[in-house]
């Protein structure tokens, strides 16, 4: 089913498309926590409700932000993967992470402070290292 857009701006076209919070927390959880399964998801701490998460998952994997996949030796269970144009979202949260950091810091918990705090002085080679960590887990 092809994506629908309400206009051709470059802003609300991408927020059509990853705008909502839970297809964003999804990525996150996958990008930095690592998770690849239903489970893992729906293990959040924000307690996305079982219907919310399945149809995101769906609508990420038919944008191509995600694929969908068997376990080796598991034909029950999927493993979702960031596809490269879900990949190139890691900048996108970074900064989004960056702006909470300066604007809502005193509401963020001191692990979240030490993550920004991993990439604020090298944001360029942080990138390339999430990059090759992908590669990594998606062998």
């Amino acid at each position: 089913m092809p994506q629908k857009f309400r206009s051709t701006c470059p802003i609300s076209s991408a927020l059509d498309i990853i705008g909502d919070k839970w297809s964003l927390l999804i990525i996150r959880d996958m990008m930095f926590s690592g998770k690849r399964t239903y489970t893992e998801f729906n293990n959040s701490s924000e307690k996305i409700s079982t219907d919310i998460l399945s149809s995101r998952l769906v609508k990420l994997n038919e944008l191509d932000i995600i694929t969908k996949g068997k376990i080796p030796g598991n034909k029950k269970t999927n493993i979702y993967t960031l596809t490269q144009k879900g990949r190139e979202l890691l900048p996108i949260l970074l900064e989004i992470a960056q702006w909470s950091d300066t604007n809502l810091n005193d509401h963020l918990e001191d692990g979240a402070k030490l993550f920004v705090n991993k990439f604020k002085s090298n944001k360029p080679e942080f990138i390339q290292n999430m990059y090759g960590l992908f590669e990594m887990r998606d062998r």
